[in-house]
Parts: structure tokens; C-alpha cells; sequence
């Protein structure tokens, strides 16, 4: 493990809690969340080190003193979003989900100033949240109006009047954060010379459409005044079920790759900053301890197989984390934080902060295959009244996830491509070599798109088009209807790529490339083994043309320079054990053992260290710790650091040392230590704190 500026800001949590030592994790920086007593909360945290940001919600917050008209007089209620039948949706007793005005908007600025004039560096603007069955309130009627010239359509009498509504939410939310941010940033710069930042921690494109919330998702990247993102994802929403060849269930991995997948593509090439969220618990407090542990391992290795991102938010809500207490085993009382995983959540979260390494490679042959994703699959998720042939599924997105799974099942790294970039950077698809693209849940919003697409396919691309043009969304008024005569917009891109309107089924050749087509809705492979082994016999066909031999394999198997990311999933082709050769420290274990040649079972996921890449020419080195490491400092004698490390937990630290130590040391606190010669490691155990305790090894 390195050390590290924390103005690098590469971990960091959100807590609405003030400041105690028993959530003192040693991250990098914290966002105080809410603006009530903020400037106290903002000055103990930064006392103990900690760079602070504000992250207040968007869309929904404590927000009565605006509602009930105590700051301009006016009643705001019917700014709340309202679902057919006139019941409004809250987040919480009195906390209404806002339709985003520019009343609102002003609202929210004036509150935002407060946090600018007590110091804040950057603000964060989460969760921007429109629900699909949303848009019955007067003050969405008005935004109809405004926006449409033409007076509110009942969302659900059409696909087109539902398509319509949602495109106007992600506007109407896209121009908020807008505001709010070119406002906010001239204010803090004129009026205390500091240039500040502005993020928006948001639910991925996938959670979104499959939950049928309308958010701006790559909108947002248009946005100058917007810096980058949180990626929201963690178990409550990777636990979401969906279906595979007919069986739905959980699939918390294989959810959360595909979530963090289409996260990282959002960013990709903007220069915008990506931290990807993880949850040690969740929002559902029903679970076990024994559950949240399993699925937090499975949501980080998910996002470690993401190299282009290596910053992290590392928890919500470490107050909930460290001192909640959750359902017994037994289901008979409650019970706080098992000491141990509480340990082990320490040390993976400071060996997060050093995920980013040069050396980036799959440790097997990986064939890394696109799946486009626009943000129009938000627009699509609720059907018109009578409409019964594409609501099957609806709730468990069959149609995206058909795609999908039956291909990441099987050993293709799968990443989701953002299709909206495609017309907004000319290069965006060159480092794909073949995708897969269905518009039987999502639309192109612009012909220019599937042009790209034609012109991408002829310069060597391999394009999987998978549909049958049964979505009715396909008669919405669009640009491959309106002056044009096409029934949808598949029959513009297969004409584009010079194969006529109606291609039969099976490989065609186009350019330097070629075009699979599987005349079939997408969600009916999600359904149906036989239908996804067509599915996937379509791909290794079409992959074999680009000389690409795709071998079945149930392991994705990730080399982060000396940290290896591992995942070998179950429902797959290969449902034996897998031996990772080499001798390694796994760090998803409290006491950091040390493993040669691990025998990894189907459906397990791991975090090792490669006890191979060390530099055996050092002195010392720290391989993990449960604590952050300040001051390190080796020479030919000794080693020596302070470990700060949150109150009432147990600090442990694995570090290779070229002799065996004549003595250890922690301070004033009792220390245990264990070398093992065969690796040339030790293994160090005392109590953490929050103020540091000076360790020495001298050899």
C-alpha cells in the first residue's frame, strides 16, 4: 500500500451524523450531509483531518419551510410529483418527491449559499428523480405546457403521451441542476474567490429504467458546470431480481457489473470524476449481518472489474454501518457489527485507495463485447392503458437484462455502451470491436446516431441487432416517422448499413464488418434457455468472424497490478472450481492469510494481493492495514508508521519484511505480531485509534 494526498480525494463517505471517533475510518474526505447545524458538523470533521463537501438531496429533503410557504409566501404542495389518482409520492412522511420549478430551483439556490459562505469545497446534488408514474400534479401540467405548447396528456393514454412526459422529466431536472450550478459556481467565485465543485451521485441507467425512475443520467454530460458523478450503486439496488433462462432471482454480481459498466462508460473520455459507490449494509434494515457482509463483496469486486475508475465512496452512512444494529440470525433481537467484519471493512476500504495501478490486465483471454444503452430506456417503462403484450417482464427488465445476462453468464466481460455519446464524441466506439443493440426498449433519439453505427460496422465493427418491431413505442412521433416512412428506427439503421429495410436472419457483410440478426424480442431470451443458446450461438458465430474464438467460461479474472480481482459465477456453462495459481493474502479475510494456488467455488468472489509482485529488494512494506498509514517511513533497521483507525475496532496489517523483526512496538497499546517465514510476511494485531498509535518494527 502507498500513501496518498488526501486532496487526491479517492475515498470518501457521506454522514448526516456529527462527528465520533467511532466513525472515524480515515478516508479522505467527507460530505456532511443535509444543512442543519453545519457549520459545527463542518468544523469537527475538519479538526480530525478530513476535507469536507455538502451533499443535500435534489429532489426530495427537509424541505417544509419551502412547501408550506414560509420563504415567499406561497403554498409549493402541488410541486410535489403526484401519480394517477391524486396520491403524491414522498420519500418520507412530509417529504414529497418535487417536481424540479424553477420556483424550486430559486429556492434551493438560496439554501445552497449558506453552505458556500461556511466553506464548502464541492456540493453534491443527489439522486435528480422523476417517477415514470409520476406527472399528474399541477405544476407538472404547467412544465407540459411550457415545454410542449400544447395542453397535458394523460402519461398513460399512449405510448407516445408516456414517452413525451419522461423525456420532459429528464429536461426538467437536467435544467435544475443547470441553474443551480452556473449560479452557485459565479456566487462562490465572486464572492470568496473560490472556484467550487459540483457532482451529482445518481442511480445507474440500468437501476433507473428497471425501478422506472426518469433521472438525467448522460444529459448531465453536457453540462459544463457539472464536475462528475457518484455512481449509486450497492446492494439495495444489485439485488434487484431479474431473469435468466427462465429463473428469477437475485443476482447481486452480475447486476452490479453490469451497473458500475455503464457508470464508468459515462464518464469515459470527459474528464469528468467517477466515484464508485459501495454499502456495507443497505437501506432495507431486515437483513443479517451475514447478508449485507456476502453482498458487499460481491458489489466491490463488481466494481474493481471497472479498472478506469479508482475512486470510491466507501460508505453512506458510516454511523449506520459501524453503530447500527441489525436482525440476529435468528431472527429473535438485534445485533451490532460482528468485530471482525468490522475489521476487514476497514482494510478493504484503505486498500481501495490504491486501486489505481499502471498494470491493468485480464489474467485469461477476455472478450470484452458492448451492449448499447441509451437513456431512452427511462422513457419506455410504463405502458398505455391495454397494453398487455410488453408489460410482461416489465418490472424485472427482461428486455435489457435478456441481452445481457446470457452472455456474461458465459464468460463475456459484457460492458454496457452509453448510445447517446455516440453522436456527442466522433471516436466513442473505437474501442469496441462488436456490440449488441435491440430498440425494442429504448429508441435512438436522433438518425445521425445509426449512421455512426453504419460508418462504425464498415470500418471492422460487429453489430448484433436483436428485434422484431412488435414495441408499440416504435409508433411514437419521431424522426424515422415524421418525414421519413419507417416503421422504426431498426429498419433506417439496417438500410444504412446497405442491407435493405428487412434483412433475413443470420450474418451479413457490411464494409470491413458484419451485422448479426436475431429476428426475436429480447425479453423472450431472458425467458428461454433455448432461445438465449441461439442467442449466444448468434454471437460466437458472429465473434468468429472477427477471428474471435470465445470459449465458455464462468471467471472474470482481473490483474490490478499487485491486486488481483476475482469472480467465478454460478448458472454457467463451467460449474467447477477454479485454482488461482500463486501465493496470495486474501483480503476479504479478517486475519489477511496467506493462500497458495486458492480453489475458488462457483458463485464466490475475491480480493487478493500477489505476494508474486513484491519487490523483495525493500526493506518493508505494508501489503493491507485496517487503518490509515501516516508518516511511513523504512530504512535498512526499521519500519515506522502511525495507524489511525476509528474507536472500538481492531487494527490488523499484513506487510512483507525482509528479515524476521527483532522487535514490534504499537505506543501504549498492547500488540500481538506473527511472522511467516514462507512468505516473508507478519501479521500485526492491536487496538485502533482515531488519534494514531505509533508503530516500530525494528529488525
Amino acid at each position: 500500500m502507498e500513501q496518498y494526498d488526501r486532496r487526491e480525494e479517492r475515498t470518501g463517505v457521506q454522514e448526516a451524523h456529527d462527528y465520533v471517533p467511532t466513525i472515524d475510518i480515515g478516508c479522505d474526505f467527507v460530505m456532511v450531509y443535509g444543512l442543519h447545524n453545519l457549520k459545527e458538523r463542518i468544523k469537527k470533521w475538519k479538526s480530525r483531518g478530513y476535507i469536507v463537501h455538502l451533499m443535500t438531496g435534489v429532489a426530495w429533503g427537509n424541505y417544509q419551510d419551502y412547501l408550506y410557504g414560509k420563504y415567499d409566501g406561497i403554498d409549493h404542495h402541488d410541486e410535489g410529483q403526484v401519480e394517477r389518482g391524486g396520491r403524491e409520492i414522498n420519500h418520507g412522511k412530509d417529504v414529497p418527491y418535487m417536481v424540479p420549478s424553477i420556483s424550486f430551483s430559486r429556492y434551493l439556490t438560496q439554501q445552497l449559499k449558506y453552505a458556500i459562505d461556511c466553506g464548502i469545497d464541492a456540493i453534491h446534488l443527489e439522486e435528480p428523480e422523476f417517477w415514470a408514474r409520476a406527472g399528474y400534479s399541477e405544476a407538472f401540467k404547467r412544465e407540459w405546457q411550457l415545454y410542449y405548447r400544447e395542453p397535458w396528456q394523460d402519461p398513460r393514454s399512449s405510448a407516445e403521451a408516456q414517452y413525451r412526459a419522461s423525456k420532459l422529466k429528464q429536461y426538467l431536472y437536467t435544467r435544475m441542476l443547470d441553474r443551480l450550478c452556473s449560479e452557485l459556481k459565479e456566487y462562490a467565485l465572486v464572492k470568496h474567490g473560490r472556484l467550487l465543485r459540483f457532482y451529482v451521485p445518481t442511480h445507474s441507467l440500468i437501476n433507473y429504467s428497471q425501478w422506472m425512475i426518469c433521472s438525467p443520467e448522460s444529459a448531465l454530460v453536457d453540462l459544463p458546470g457539472i464536475d462528475g458523478y457518484i455512481a449509486q450503486i450497492w446492494t439495495g439496488t444489485s439485488r434487484t431480481p431479474n431473469t435468466y433462462e427462465g429463473v428469477v432471482r437475485e443476482r447481486t454480481f452480475e447486476t452490479a457489473f453490469l451497473e458500475y459498466g455503464i457508470m464508468q462508460e459515462l464518464v469515459r473520455g470527459t474528464g469528468k470524476r467517477m466515484w464508485f459507490l459501495h454499502d456495507p449494509v443497505e437501506d432495507d434494515p431486515k437483513h443479517t449481518w451475514a447478508d449485507y457482509r456476502a453482498n458487499y463483496y460481491r458489489t466491490v469486486t463488481a466494481s474493481l472489474l471497472h479498472p478506469e475508475v479508482y475512486h470510491y465512496e466507501v460508505s453512506p452512512w458510516p454511523n449506520r454501518v459501524f453503530n447500527g444494529k441489525y436482525p440476529t440470525e435468528d431472527g429473535k433481537g438485534r445485533e451490532g457489527i460482528p468485530a471482525d467484519y468490522r475489521t476487514n471493512l476497514l482494510t478493504v476500504m484503505q486498500a481501495l485507495r490504491d486501486m489505481k495501478q499502471s498494470d491493468v490486465r485480464w489474467r485469461e483471454p477476455v472478450t470484452e463485447i458492448g451492449l448499447l444503452l441509451a437513456d431512452s430506456a427511462m422513457f419506455q417503462r410504463i405502458y398505455p392503458d391495454g397494453d398487455e403484450r410488453e408489460k410482461e417482464g416489465a418490472v424485472t427488465f427482461d428486455a435489457f437484462y435478456g441481452l445481457a445476462l446470457p452472455l456474461l453468464k458465459h464468460g463475456l466481460a459484457v460492458r454496457p455502451v452509453q448510445l447517446d455519446n455516440v453522436r456527442r464524441y466522433a471516436s466513442y466506439l473505437a474501442p469496441y470491436k462488436a456490440l449488441v443493440l435491440s430498440y425494442e426498449f429504448m429508441k435512438p433519439e436522433y438518425p445521425d446516431i445509426n449512421n455512426a453505427l453504419a460508418g462504425w460496422v464498415r470500418s471492422g465493427g460487429l453489430l448484433v441487432y436483436v428485434g422484431d418491431g412488435r414495441d408499440s413505442f416504435h409508433n411514437i412521433r419521431a424522426w424515422w416517422n415524421q418525414g421519413a416512412d419507417y416503421a422504426n428506427p431498426a429498419e433506417h439503421l439496417f438500410e444504412a448499413c446497405g442491407l435493405g429495410r428487412y434483412p433475413a436472419e443470420g450474418i451479413h457483410e457490411c464494409g470491413g464488418g458484419y451485422v448479426c440478426y436475431m429476428n426475436a424480442f429480447s425479453a423472450n431470451i431472458a425467458r428461454s434457455k433455448e432461445l438465449a443458446n441461439t442467442y449466444r450461438a448468434l454471437v460466437r458465430e458472429g465473434l468468429a468472424k472477427l477471428g474471435v474464438d470465445w470459449k465458455p467460461s464462468s471467471r472474470l479474472i482481473l490483474d490490478r497490478g499487485p491486486y488481483t480481482v476475482t469472480a467465478i459465477m454460478e448458472e454457467s456453462a463451467d460449474l467447477s472450481p477454479y485454482t488461482l495459481e500463486g501465493r496470495y493474502v486474501n483480503l476479504y479475510e479478517t486475519d489477511l492469510p496467506i493462500v497458495t494456488n486458492p480453489s475458488l467455488e462457483p458463485g464466490s468472489v475475491g480480493l487478493w494481493y500477489n505476494l508474486g509482485m513484491l519487490d523483495k529488494t525493500e526493506t518493508a512494506k505494508v501489503i493491507a492495514a485496517a487503518a490509515r498509514l501516516e508518516k511511513l517511513k523504512v530504512t535498512s533497521r526499521s519500519c515506522s508508521f502511525v495507524a489511525k483507525g476509528p474507536a472500538e475496532s481492531d487494527c490488523v496489517i499484513r506487510m512483507y519484511v525482509a528479515k524476521p523483526p527483532k522487535s514490534v512496538s504499537a505506543g501504549d497499546v498492547p500488540v500481538t505480531y506473527e511472522y511467516d517465514e514462507p512468505s516473508s510476511t507478519m501479521l500485526l494485531r492491536f487496538a485502533n485509534s482515531p488519534d494514531g498509535v505509533h508503530v516500530m518494527v525494528k529488525f
